[in-house]
């Protein structure tokens, strides 16, 4: 895809990143002279409708939100068979990188990220969408210091909450109990996704961990998220109150939205700032980030930006004068350490069944593994190597296959496909590339230009957008004129009469409008007005004089000479008539008529007799005849073609 042209408006410069349903690339917009981030979906999902439409979907829901800490989407469309999606280009980091780099965050940057996020996504909760794929992943830190959410690609409206059979497809590490076990997903599962995140940014590590998937998820439906300060005992007890309401398993104990998560995290952020002791390590100013307004929602579409200075505590809130919300949340606290001795019961219990539905998942007869997209454009023997490691078997006769996208010799695809969870043990076939297919035209020069593209796509060609269009004295319109190998190494390979070229070229066409009409003998307003009439330009700068036996001075003699074929919109000059060239009568007096005439007429005069005397003369004796007079005179100018009178005497 690098250094291809999407659509005829987007330059594709580097690869960005690759996930398992598009690729994300940097790109460069002609139009507005831009760098946009373009997702390009997966040659091999482009059959796949569930695919595009959830492609599509996430172009939908995110052109739908205008917030400060939401990726912007410029466009989205199809070219050929590649769905993509242009987004706002954001150089800098994703929150992954952050924590896998520094570990554990303090408090401060946790509040400021979460702060970011949870603006971002109570706009989203306003416009009645939710996410389903909160992840550290798909939050962005921008160089310039803008915090933003991005990949609404599992985005869907909040009222359509059952999510059938896409329940899972967030990654498991933050999905929340309720889409675990039934599939429904709400503005309070990403409220969970976000305690989720806050507990990681806390402590560096997730709550739950597992060698399986299912294992993981199993957790995430039947334990309770532990407080961050049992793995950090750095973190204040009002952090660990504000993840443990958020990722509390009934969703009826969680925050409604993002919207009253981000108002009670504003509140416990002032807490923090006014209640604890000066010089208290739970909480210092550290000009992190600042923090957003703390306006009502509809005016809050300030940036975040790092390293600003704290403003001021958004509200007087000290230890005696907490909201609503803080009371709640103590009051879910000590629910949950009332209800302690029986939850430890039940944990033990769950442990067991846990650790023998992980055996059977994790390595027993339900093990599974899922062919990972990494073994594409791999070689044979990369490819078996990964497949190898995760527990597959690899099939030792590969399948081959033309590709335009993977080279040749590389793998471009498995059977089963990519993505596929198959049983540990099972075999997976490889499907080596043979690069593109070599393809073998014939005459195309005098074809309708339908035909030719109906013919280039069948063979899998790229008709090169635009098509040019040319005068031409030999073709009708409609008829085409050239066809030339864009991609082709060294020289333009011309296959206007045949020739061979590979699947997936690109190849300029050149179609007839018809002959320049014609304008000779014409004035020049008349041939003006005829060659505007095909939308030719008449540039009198490149006017041109010449004499003409046959166009009368001042009329149109023809165009001037060009470089190349004409085309619509191009300027032309006018060559215009002086008339017939002047010449000079030549002196021939003395001369014997057959010596004088040759002369007179190679000088391009007409010669005519003076009288019957000098016609019988020259006629009879052109040897002997002399000239003795010529009308007009030797020396005189005339115009080429003039008669001149010739007196001739035998003495």
């Amino acid at each position: 895809m690098i250094g291809r042209l999407i659509d005829g408006r987007y330059q594709v410069r580097s690869r960005i990143a690759r996930g398992g349903m598009a690729t994300v690339y940097l790109a460069t917009d002609l139009r507005l002279e831009r760098r946009v981030a373009i997702k390009v979906m997966h040659g091999h999902l482009s059959d796949d409708s569930a695919f595009k439409q959830r492609f599509i979907q996430e172009a939908r829901s995110a052109a739908r939100l205008a917030h400060p800490n939401v990726v912007n989407v410029f466009d989205q469309g199809q070219d050929e068979d590649y769905a993509y999606l242009v987004m706002e280009y954001l150089p800098g980091i994703t929150l992954r990188d952050l924590i896998e780099e520094y570990g554990s965050l303090t408090a401060e940057q946790t509040l400021d990220i979460t702060e970011a996020v949870l603006a971002g996504l109570a706009a989203a909760h306003k416009a009645g969408i939710v996410h389903r794929d909160l992840k550290p992943e798909n939050v962005l830190l921008a160089d310039d210091g803008r915090i933003k959410i991005g990949d609404f690609g599992l985005a869907r409206a909040a009222t359509a909450n059952t999510a059938t059979g896409a329940a899972l497809m967030g990654t498991i590490a933050y999905l929340s109990p309720e889409l675990v076990t039934r599939g429904v997903a709400d503005t309070r599962s990403d409220i969970y996704a976000v305690g989720i995140m806050m507990y990681e940014m806390l402590t560096g590590e997730q709550p739950y961990k597992g060698e399986q998937p299912m294992q993981i998820a199993y957790q995430h439906a039947n334990d309770s998220v532990p407080v961050p300060s049992a793995t950090n005992d750095k973190v204040p007890a009002e952090l660990d109150e504000l993840v443990l309401w958020a990722t509390a398993r009934d969703p009826e104990h969680r925050p409604r939205d993002a919207r009253q998560m981000l108002d009670q995290l504003h509140e416990t952020e002032a807490l923090l700032r006014t209640a604890l002791p000066t010089g208290s390590t739970a909480m210092q100013r550290t000009m992190v980030l600042p923090p957003a307004p703390a306006a009502p929602f509809a005016g809050s579409d300030a940036e975040t930006q790092v390293l600003g200075a704290r403003s001021a505590p958004r509200n007087d809130t000290g230890p005696a004068a907490l909201g609503a919300a803080t009371a709640q949340l103590s009051t879910i606290a000590r629910r949950r350490r009332r209800r302690a001795p029986f939850i430890l019961i039940l944990v033990v219990l769950l442990a067991a069944v846990a650790g023998t539905t992980g055996w059977y998942f994790g390595a027993g007869p339900g093990a599974h593994a899922t062919i990972p997209d990494s073994v594409v454009t791999a070689t044979p023997e990369e490819a078996t190597a990964i497949l190898t490691e995760i527990g597959l078997t690899v099939a030792e006769e590969t399948q081959t296959a033309h590709s335009v996208d993977v080279p040749e010799g590389a793998v471009m695809a498995t059977d089963p496909e990519v993505g596929s969870s198959i049983r540990l043990g099972e075999e997976v076939t490889l499907v080596v590339s043979l690069g593109p297919r070599e393809v073998t035209l014939e005459t195309l020069t005098g074809l309708p230009l339908e035909d030719v593209e109906s013919l280039l796509a069948e063979e899998g060609l790229v008709v090169a957008d635009p098509i040019v269009e040319q005068f031409s004295s030999d073709l009708d319109s409609g008829l085409v004129i050239s066809a030339t190998d864009l991609d082709a190494d060294g020289d333009a390979n011309d296959l206007s009469q045949g020739g061979t070229t590979f699947e997936g070229r690109t190849i300029q066409l050149a179609v007839s409008v018809g002959a320049v009409p014609v304008i000779r003998g014409e004035t020049v307003e008349v041939a003006t007005q005829r060659l505007a009439d095909v939308d030719l330009t008449v540039d009198e700068g490149r006017e041109i004089h010449s004499y003409s036996d046959d166009v009368a001075e001042g009329r149109v003699i023809g165009l001037t000479s060009s470089d190349g074929p004409r085309k619509p919109g191009d300027a032309v000059g006018l060559e215009i008539s002086r008339g017939p060239e002047p010449v000079q009568v030549p002196d021939v007096e003395g001369k014997t008529w057959l010596e004088a005439r040759p002369i007179l007429e190679a000088a391009g005069l007409v010669v005519e007799y003076w009288n019957n005397n000098s016609r019988l003369i020259g006629e009879t004796l052109p040897g002997i005849a002399t000239v003795e007079d010529l009308d007009p005179q030797a020396g005189e100018t005339v115009p080429k073609n003039s008669t001149v009178r010739v007196r001739l005497s035998a003495d």
